[in-house]
């Protein structure tokens, strides 16, 4: 295919090739500075199909603060509208492969409910918005028709990116979820992805990574300048960082990365995300401890039985925040 010989020869050695971290100042640390007098916890519980598990009550529930359980002060099977962030590497690769991959994220806007809310950014070497939230999904798909895309060679500043959505995310109440839709290639300085991935492990932010990347990776090397086999797998160490960083990404902030390779898949893909963003469980307990230190969350499920399974507990999968940045002490 002409795209994918393009994509191949020209858009990934150049982004083999670039290493913009060297040449930059990597900035010292900032520390993260939230005070927390409740922690709440946002549960979503599937089955073996990946469907929501309805009628769970208080008492299924056991939070672990630091390995120590916690009392419940709060819990509800929150059926709040959802905020949707949908966030789009504004790069050359999406822009020539975008047809079939953004033609089935309407299953998103398909799928969620008529009070649940989207908003759409892009980013390359940093997020610019494109659409505030709104509840007219209709809009949301004119939106993301509408998206530019850079066709030039540049930055695609992923983790950097990420953070400072993150930044804007503090301000929005209720549930929250970022879409991200991204080939998972970061050329963000190297100290952003740490940075990043602590932040998410913290934040009230749940992420649903979907890769854009299938097709590249399943492309094959046609470029002749070089051997294919060190062609070959130059793009592969690239590629599986980048599928890695999506699963990292999408793992801290207990969210999930699909790797969809056909439009079937991506409306698969996308028709669950919307019923995840929908479907949650709120907990809530009050911290501990005010000794300012991160504390590891776990949250383990009495599973319900299942009569049709002779009584047998059926499987189930439960995906949550991993931690919260405890008050500092008074």
């Amino acid at each position: 295919m002409p795209l994918v010989r393009f994509l191949v020869t020209v858009l990934v050695p150049f982004l083999l090739a670039l290493n913009p971290a060297a040449a930059r100042p990597q900035e010292p640390p900032q520390p993260i500075r939230v005070r927390v007098d409740r922690v709440n916890v946002g549960a979503i519980v599937t089955d073996s199909s990946g469907h929501f598990i309805e009628g769970l009550q208080r008492a299924n529930f056991h939070v672990f603060d630091n390995g120590v359980e916690q009392p419940l002060t709060d819990f509800a099977a929150v059926d709040e509208p959802a905020q949707v962030l949908l966030l789009l590497e504004a790069g050359p690769a999406v822009y020539l492969l975008q047809s079939g991959h953004l033609q089935a994220a309407h299953a998103l806007f398909q799928g969620l409910s008529p009070d649940d809310r989207v908003a759409i950014a892009r980013y390359a070497e940093a997020p610019q918005a494109v659409l505030e939230f709104t509840s007219d999904k209709n809009a949301a798909a004119a939106a993301l028709e509408q998206v530019p895309f850079n066709l030039g060679f540049g930055d695609l500043n992923l983790s950097s990116s990420l953070g400072k959505v993150l930044d804007w995310e503090a301000g929005v109440q209720g549930k929250k979820s970022i879409v991200l839709l991204s080939t998972g290639l970061d050329t963000s300085p190297v100290n952003d992805a740490g940075r990043v991935m602590q932040r998410l492990k913290i934040a009230d932010v749940r992420v649903l990574a979907v890769s854009l990347a299938a097709e590249l990776q399943n492309a094959g090397p046609v470029n002749k300048k070089k051997p294919a086999t060190e062609n070959s797998a130059q793009m592969a160490q690239q590629f599986e960082q980048a599928n890695q960083l999506l699963k990292a990404v999408a793992g801290a902030s207990g969210g999930r990365a699909y790797f969809p390779a056909s439009a079937k898949e991506f409306r698969e893909a996308y028709a669950e995300i919307a019923q995840l963003v929908r479907n949650e469980y709120s907990l809530g307990f009050a911290p501990p401890a005010h000794d300012g230190l991160i504390h590891s969350i776990e949250v383990r499920i009495d599973a319900p039985q299942n009569s049709s399974r002779g009584g047998s507990p059926f499987p189930y999968r439960i995906d949550y925040r991993r931690a919260y940045l405890a008050p500092p002490p008074q």
